[in-house]
């Protein structure tokens, strides 16, 4: 069955319809106010210039999501925990052309970290209009060898298939799930939290794309009260949310994760994005000026999946791009599946 909503109804996904910002036409806004930055030169002011952050982007599907709007003109901030790898990254930009691209570190998990990135946003561009959500952690340990061993194919991986097969070389721990949750979600809310007034900032109406994955699809939930709570958009907010994840958390620790119906395979993982994609609702409900999407990139070949994806991360960036560089207008509070609007 075709995953694929009617965008322009937005009413088979329950995506938001779009309120766009117009400026009233008596309002004057000085030159120098925050909204308004130096434009092209040569007196033509009929571009805005954008500016954009990615978390988690010294390599994989964050790397190539800066590299992909920087190459439209967008300035990039690109974000990383390891400032090594973080310059690194940026001089690699650099050396093709894309000097457009600026490195601060960001540790998702560091509330001074994300402090101090807010602080330099503000101090440096005045403004924030796009954020790309991409920092992310598996939640589980794993025996590399042994699952390369098992030589699973993708199709098996996607179709529910491998639960069994690989219980004895990927394991959770509580550790890991907590390190998970706190980026994939808490994470995300804290940063995007924090750079929120910056976002409010922008002159048509911010967009902020959260990078989710197939495993947070409700489809995927095995237990209907847990579905029916992430699916009713009325009564969700970040409270319900933290009391979903706790409970998680609760279960996990008492070995009853199969009877809470919460998914067995990357059960961490898959509860994050799960809370994630409806945490993006409740912020584009909230937000009705921004684009606020969720995102699965496709199965990518990155670190996060051990490489056992088969497409290539210049594939896996167009969905968030796509989502980044969304016309005024576009499709708000949505679950795209790469390019296309897709069911929850």
């Amino acid at each position: 069955m075709s995953k694929i909503c009617n965008i322009l109804t937005l009413t088979s996904t329950g995506c938001l319809p779009q309120r766009v910002h117009v400026t009233p036409r008596n309002q004057i806004i000085p030159r120098n106010h925050p909204k308004i930055t130096a434009m092209a030169t040569n007196g033509n002011y009929s571009r805005v210039e954008k500016y954009a952050l990615v978390t988690g982007a010294n390599k994989g599907i964050g790397l190539e999501t800066v590299r992909q709007i920087a190459s439209e003109g967008v300035t990039v901030v690109l974000t990383a925990r390891d400032e090594k790898r973080g310059t690194d990254a940026t001089c690699m930009l650099h050396n093709t052309g894309l000097t457009n691209v600026v490195f601060h570190q960001l540790d998702v998990l560091d509330p001074v970290s994300i402090e101090s990135l807010a602080k330099f946003i503000k101090d440096r561009f005045g403004r924030l209009d796009i954020l790309v959500n991409n920092a992310g952690a598996s939640g589980v340990v794993v025996d590399e060898e042994r699952l390369k061993a098992l030589n699973i194919d993708p199709g098996t991986w996607l179709s529910r298939k491998a639960v069994n097969m690989v219980q004895q070389v990927i394991k959770t721990s509580y550790e890991t799930a907590v390190e998970c949750l706190n980026t994939n979600f808490y994470g995300v809310q804290r940063l995007t939290e924090a750079l929120l007034p910056l976002l409010q900032l922008s002159p048509s109406g911010a967009r902020i794309v959260n990078v989710s994955s197939l495993r947070g699809e409700l489809c995927r939930i095995r237990g209907d009260d847990l579905r029916n709570e992430l699916e009713d958009l009325e009564t969700l907010n970040e409270e319900k949310l933290d009391s979903i994840l706790k409970r998680f958390l609760k279960d996990l620790k008492e070995n009853t994760l199969e009877a809470g119906g919460w998914s067995l395979m990357l059960p961490a993982y898959s509860i994050s994005k799960a809370t994630l994609n409806a945490y993006t609702r409740v912020l584009a409900k909230r937000h009705p000026n921004m684009l606020i999407n969720c995102v699965h990139p496709g199965y990518v070949n990155t670190d996060i999946n051990w490489h056992t994806g088969p497409m290539s991360v210049e594939e896996g960036a167009q969905g968030p791009v796509k989502c980044a560089l969304l016309p005024d207008g576009g499709p708000t509070g949505c679950y795209f599946d790469q390019t296309e609007v897709a069911s929850f």
